[in-house]
């Protein structure tokens, strides 16, 4: 029972206060990239320890929250858009974290909203240490699949390159699977002249440099999704990653054609 953990009297305008940040705090799990069933708990245990009963509904672009209180008997039910944030795995750690300390140390409404304010206007890394990471990232996936150190560099290039560009049309509100198509095909575009230079290892490089592109986070949410029961959104967030792939084959596909003279 939510008494338990909450004892203190919730009014109906508190009630309706309560839901509204917790309508926020699912939103910006959801839209962070956390899968449905740890956003479900968090928000569970959330509305527990403010002393509400939280039941929830997500699909792909919406969740519906139905907040409410026993002792009350009032319910106040809103559906909500889920906006398109980063995948941001810090939000996904503070923010359950968040929940924890909201139900062990009996938090009131504005302590909770307070801390949340603070987790969510925190800087995200420095896009340059972002791009420059990425980058190494994608050229060790190279030496992993046999690259020589030329074969890296060209991969190490091309992924900021590709990365670069990825980063500016989604600052300027580009559609994500164009963003994909066009970053996909600029990132393997950079990486063919390891072609023209006579790498040894130059398939390797211009396979690796759109690594950076693939949507695991979508995959394995989707998988867990599923597994746990959200079937709905589970298949939503497969479908939507499996056109992401098919978004990077468009863009890779595009450079092979321009090149195949001299992959032959």
């Amino acid at each position: 029972m939510a008494s338990e953990i909450q004892d203190r009297p919730v009014t109906e305008k508190h009630m309706l206060e309560i839901a509204d940040f917790i309508a926020r705090y699912l939103s910006y799990m959801l839209g962070a990239g956390v899968h449905t069933s740890r956003v479900v708990r968090n928000s569970k245990r959330l509305g527990k320890a403010l002393g509400v009963d939280v039941s929830i509904h997500t699909s792909q672009k919406t969740a519906t929250l139905t907040v409410g209180s026993e002792e009350l008997r009032l319910k106040d039910t809103r559906v909500i858009d889920i906006p398109a944030f980063p995948i941001s795995f810090e939000w996904n750690a503070d923010l359950s974290a968040l929940s924890w300390a909201a139900h062990d140390h009996r938090m009131t409404l504005d302590e909770v909203r307070t801390k949340f304010d603070e987790l969510t206007a925190k800087p995200g890394m420095n896009p340059v240490f972002v791009l420059f990471m990425v980058s190494l990232a994608n050229a060790s996936f190279c030496r992993l699949f046999g690259g020589d150190i030329w074969a890296m560099l060209v991969t190490f290039t091309a992924t900021m390159i590709g990365f670069f560009t990825r980063q500016h049309l989604m600052k300027n509100k580009v559609n994500h699977y164009i963003v994909f198509i066009v970053s996909a095909f600029v990132a393997s575009i950079c990486a063919s002249s390891a072609l023209s230079l006579g790498i040894e290892t130059a398939e390797i490089a211009l396979a690796t440099s759109v690594l950076y592109l693939v949507p695991g986070v979508p995959l394995i949410n989707g998988l867990i999704d599923i597994t746990d029961g959200h079937i709905q959104i589970g298949i939503s967030r497969l479908v939507n990653a499996f056109m992401l792939i098919v978004c990077i084959a468009i863009g890779m596909s595009i450079t092979l054609m321009m090149v195949k003279d001299s992959l032959l």
